[in-house]
């Protein structure tokens, strides 16, 4: 039986974990898939996971009053999603729709938070390599909302 260590070994977000942390990452993961529309977790949902995408395409979408759901950033192969699970009051800060069939790694934030709790340079580990991600979400969201609420509309 294959396992998803050699996919996780292989992704940069996991580059250099030390082995003993990789262990953990790998004993709260499993392979999940998204049919077409189907959403992921919705803005406000608690936030218990974070998916490493195989393949596939995940928009990440927010709400605005007067327009409906605009998509700020579309996430696809390779790529991390989802950060609200590290960070209380643990609630999902956007919507994720897969648009294709998606295929991802799951990986179980709360068994995550757990080990960074019991292990704080464990903890350490993930929050660095997640503040990039987090950085770069934020960073999207505010270009859309220019765009978004730009007077020229």
């Amino acid at each position: 039986m294959d396992t998803l260590e050699p996919i996780l070994a292989g992704h940069p977000f996991f580059k250099d974990l030390p082995p003993e942390y990789f262990k953990i990452v790998v004993g709260c993961a499993c392979n999940v898939r998204f049919d077409p529309e189907s959403v992921i977790y919705k803005e406000g949902d608690d936030a218990e996971k974070f998916y490493l995408i195989r393949h596939g395409r995940v928009g990440l979408e927010i709400h605005v009053p007067r327009k409906g759901y605009i998509t700020i950033q579309t996430v696809s192969d390779g790529e991390l999603l989802g950060w609200s699970w590290l960070i209380p009051p643990y609630k999902s800060r956007f919507t994720a729709r897969a648009y294709e069939l998606t295929r991802a790694i799951s990986l179980d934030g709360k068994c995550l938070r757990e080990k960074c709790e019991l292990d704080h340079n464990f903890g350490y580990e993930f929050y660095k390599r997640f503040s990039g991600l987090i950085v770069q979400r934020l960073q999207a969201t505010r270009l859309q909302l220019l765009d978004v609420y730009s007077v020229n509309h």
